[in-house]
């Protein structure tokens, strides 16, 4: 089990908003790879545990063939640009946006003056030319929920072999994932494998057992053959 912290890492940021990044793979980064950072897995290549300064925002800017995803730990986020515009998103919440082949713009704003807390996340698309799209999801106290990836044939998520989840983790929840995983403990703590870690702690490892020892928010990513 490898095992990455927040405290580890140097601190970085841009526009309003600081940001340490955990997840910058060389094979979309190349040169520009972190020596600190490590490589996704499956096509995830990116992961970075960012505060909004207090009505701080990330500017406009544009995608293209990239799939993005935010996951609010504490506070809110407003959402402009040319998918879903005027979106909002609240702690628990995740939004999910699909460049495709035309791409799009966006702006994420903080409406508060206080600072918030969001992970974000990029996976590759399998393929390439894709249309793009948005989702939204609230998980639920307690709840495991499939947020990303899955079969041509389904329209919950958008298709990927690369596999998300969020957990909502309640106290003494046990959540259990076969197989090459990474986890992100975004809020809370709890037992990896039977080592105890805290929020902001990146794992690896082949197998894995989560049992959190207060309300907690985990997210999986794993991939599928």
């Amino acid at each position: 089990m490898n095992i990455l912290t927040f405290n580890e890492l140097p601190q970085g940021g841009f526009a309003g908003l600081r940001e340490k990044q955990f997840v910058v793979d060389e094979r979309v980064f190349g040169k520009r790879k972190k020596p600190a950072t490590v490589n996704g897995i499956g096509n995830f290549v990116y992961l970075a545990d960012a505060n909004f300064t207090p009505n701080g925002e990330t500017g406009m800017h544009s995608h293209r063939e990239i799939d993005v995803i935010s996951v609010m730990v504490d506070g809110n986020i407003s959402h402009a640009g040319s998918l879903e515009h005027g979106g909002e998103l609240t702690a628990g919440m995740v939004q999910v946006q699909r460049a495709g082949a035309e791409g799009f713009s966006h702006n994420e704003i903080n409406p508060d003056d206080t600072e918030n807390h969001m992970i974000q996340l990029w996976v590759t698309p399998d393929e390439l030319g894709e249309p793009a799209g948005y989702k939204a999801y609230t998980p639920a106290k307690g709840e495991r929920l499939h947020i990303y990836g899955g079969s041509k044939g389904q329209t919950e998520r958008f298709y990927s072999k690369t596999q998300i989840e969020v957990v909502n983790a309640e106290n003494e929840q046990i959540v259990e994932q076969a197989g090459a995983v990474m986890a992100y403990l975004s809020k809370g703590s709890g037992s990896f494998n039977g080592e105890m870690l805290s929020a902001r702690t990146l794992v690896q490892s082949d197998g894995l057992k989560f049992k959190a020892s207060e309300p907690s928010q985990l997210i999986l990513i794993y991939a599928n053959n």
